[in-house]
């Protein structure tokens, strides 16, 4: 019956849809938006949200920046109504009291973005129009409410509850294997042979966050290498012509890239989960192992440098440098200036080590001098170390790497 329902649905919702098409061809996307608001029926709103989806990819983004002013002036709370409601309910508390209140404190956009996500593919496309949003919010601060609201759904949406974790491997249909090329964000996939040589051998791993709404896009992916050892560079992880060991010989699991693949979902954390049920999940598949480590770039390093925030004398080598960065560069909050350092070490990771000429790409150079580090996971103690940089912005190190930003005075 569900089926025959679903059916009986879609057909009726192609039959408003063209009605509407047929009744509507003139109307703005902002007009039809207020008609979404102000529909009752479920296969009018779906109609109704296909048809703004449709006028929102045709419209030039001058007009989407209209389309979101629309959003963020006539959709917003009524202070008047929140003041007077919320004096009600501080008056006599009751379902009712609440349900005004909470009503009226929840702008009238978040309530049209539930509206559209009815159809098909409309998360997708909500995806996408807050990508143009976050855009436009940096020379359009006034805009910043939407992007708060849809940041806000898509926490929820999102939630680690409704996300599937997928193997990619060589075997995976060719359009995931595309994107993962075409997503790739720390270490460039130059080729279909870089990608086999990353998904293929037996000592290698990659994964990634799916949503049942997206479920052609990742979200999110880590790509592991099994080794013998805490590897030092890129290079040799990377290297072409290496031999593979067997899982069963390795120790080690080495997350060398993290990749989010969605910009439109930029501030949704998914990191901490990913790094979590793959530790889970290869710590069952691979007893062998007893390590789990980053090889991770140090992107802001040059860029704090050129700020003169240190002497760099002649004396100091790269790694020192590094060490000393991040372990007392500083964002605003106290927080460790670096976001990769952000990281890993909110997730409750250790500066394990660091290590010179380890990426000696031109992206490498250029961000870091070649510097990479790693982050270690140990099972036992990442939430002492996730507690106490939360709470006290208190940053596990290992004495080595103390060390090493100590010898810079």
């Amino acid at each position: 019956m569900s089926i025959f329902g679903d059916l009986i649905s879609t057909l009726f919702e192609k039959r408003y849809r063209n009605i509407f098409l047929t009744n509507s061809h003139d109307k703005s996307i902002i007009e039809l938006s207020k008609d979404l608001l102000g529909s009752f029926g479920e296969v009018s709103a779906g109609a109704l949200a296909h048809m703004i989806f449709d006028k929102y990819s045709q419209i030039t983004f001058d007009e989407k920046r209209t389309f979101f002013n629309f959003m963020a002036h006539d959709l917003e709370i009524n202070p008047d109504e929140v003041r007077v409601a919320l004096d009600a309910y501080q008056t006599n508390p009751s379902e009712t009291t609440y349900k005004n209140f909470s009503t009226a404190s929840e702008p009238k956009r978040q309530e049209l973005i539930r509206r559209l996500n009815h159809p098909d593919g409309a998360t997708e496309r909500l995806v996408g129009m807050r990508k143009d949003l976050l855009s436009l919010i940096k020379e359009n601060p006034e805009l910043a409410p939407v992007g708060i609201d849809l940041k806000h759904l898509f926490t929820s949406w999102f939630n680690r509850g409704f996300l599937v974790l997928r193997p990619i491997n060589w075997s995976s249909p060719a359009e995931i294997l595309e994107k993962i090329i075409a997503y790739e964000a720390v270490h460039a996939i130059n080729s279909w042979e870089d990608l086999r040589a990353r998904l293929q051998p037996e000592d290698r791993r990659c994964f990634a966050f799916f949503h049942p709404a997206m479920p052609d896009e990742p979200l999110i992916f880590v790509e592991v290498a099994l080794t013998k050892g805490i590897p030092n560079s890129i290079q040799g992880l990377l290297e072409a012509n290496r031999d593979p060991i067997s899982p069963d010989d390795s120790d080690t699991a080495v997350f060398y890239s993290i990749s989010n693949c969605q910009q439109g979902l930029a501030g949704i954390s998914f990191g901490n989960s990913l790094i979590k049920q793959v530790v889970a999940d290869l710590s069952l598949a691979v007893p062998s192992l007893s390590t789990f480590v980053t090889l991770s770039p140090i992107p802001k390093l040059k860029s704090w440098l050129k700020k003169d925030h240190i002497s760099v004398k002649s004396n100091h080598t790269d790694q020192a440098i590094a060490a000393y960065y991040l372990l007392n560069a500083k964002d605003t909050e106290g927080r460790p200036y670096d976001p990769v350092a952000r990281f890993h070490l909110g997730n409750g990771a250790m500066l394990h080590a660091v290590h010179a000429d380890a990426d000696k790409s031109e992206n490498g150079i250029d961000q870091s001098n070649g510097v990479m580090v790693n982050y270690r996971y140990d099972l036992k103690k990442i939430p002492q170390n996730h507690e106490r940089f939360l709470s006290e912005n208190k940053i596990a190190v290992s004495t080595d790497v103390r060390a090493l930003a100590g010898s810079i005075k």
